[in-house]
């Protein structure tokens, strides 16, 4: 019996060495659009503290962003959303938290006016 993707000795994907600054980059710039962050080992954990979340057990719009290589690019390293969907290139940190910070309804205007 091979061991299952959920733990029972699975071994997690390797961290790619630029990863963990990448998603530090990408937090400085989620502080424009006001959202709050919390930088793990190799996630993002992305709060909108403003609007009310969906249901009772989302209480504020939240994601937790990861940062890897991305087989269909070369490998080269991307952003994904927790649910695995490309958010941009690793170095395109504007352009992520763009993304990110509309996903999350943040209010975009103002923090865009300074680029």
């Amino acid at each position: 019996m091979q061991p299952s993707a959920e733990g029972d000795g699975a071994r997690p994907e390797p961290e790619h060495p630029d990863a963990h600054a990448r998603l530090g980059a990408l937090m400085s710039r989620l502080q424009v659009y006001g959202l709050e962050t919390v930088l793990q080992r190799r996630k993002l954990l992305v709060i909108n503290p403003n609007p009310p979340g969906c249901c009772p057990d989302v209480r504020r719009p939240a994601d937790t962003i990861m940062c890897r290589p991305r087989d269909d690019d070369g490998a080269r390293l991307w952003f994904f959303t927790s649910w695995g969907e490309p958010i941009a290139e690793a170095e395109r940190i504007v352009d992520a938290a763009l993304i990110v910070a509309t996903t999350l309804g943040a209010p975009t205007e103002q923090a865009d006016a300074g680029e």
